[in-house]
């Protein structure tokens, strides 16, 4: 085999890259849990939040673009992480559309005015602030990786 033939020699992936990326699929598994979980109204998992009734009148209450934001931030996250692992160059993109879910949760949860009195105090703001930050991280990651030309 001459050198024009030979499939080209790429770098081992740094293990940084490969613990990044399964400890985001784990976090982002959670948030899945978590979705999964409120979307099929556990009251039993619910009841962890106060009175479940009261966390799912207010989930319910959520307008539409709220939801859609929930969704995309939960699921943009989990096909980002798993397209990571994959090394995909699409994991970029998959991960924006959680971070721009993640930005649009937040705002609705830092304006709302009917959140229960469970959730009603300066920590509600706290997990999806760090939501935010993981999701702003994830995605500068997977555009360096991709610029790198580690994701293909």
């Amino acid at each position: 085999m001459n050198e024009t033939t030979a499939p080209a020699m790429r770098a081992p992936m740094p293990i940084s890259f490969w613990v990044v990326a399964g400890l985001s699929l784990l976090w982002n598994l959670f948030g899945a849990y978590d979705y999964l979980m409120t979307r099929t109204r556990n009251e039993a998992y619910l009841s962890a939040m106060g009175d479940p009734k009261a966390v799912l009148a207010w989930i319910d209450s959520f307008p539409l673009w709220v939801q859609l934001c929930w969704g995309m931030g939960v699921w943009g996250a989990v096909a980002g992480s798993l397209l990571l692992l994959a090394r995909s160059r699409f994991a970029v993109h998959a991960f924006l559309l959680s971070l721009i879910g993640a930005v649009g949760s937040l705002v609705f949860q830092a304006t709302d005015s009917n959140v229960p009195a469970a959730f009603d105090s300066s920590a509600r703001l706290v997990l999806p602030v760090v939501i935010v930050a993981v999701a702003a991280f994830l995605w500068q990651f997977s555009s360096r990786e991709r610029a790198k030309g580690m994701l293909r």
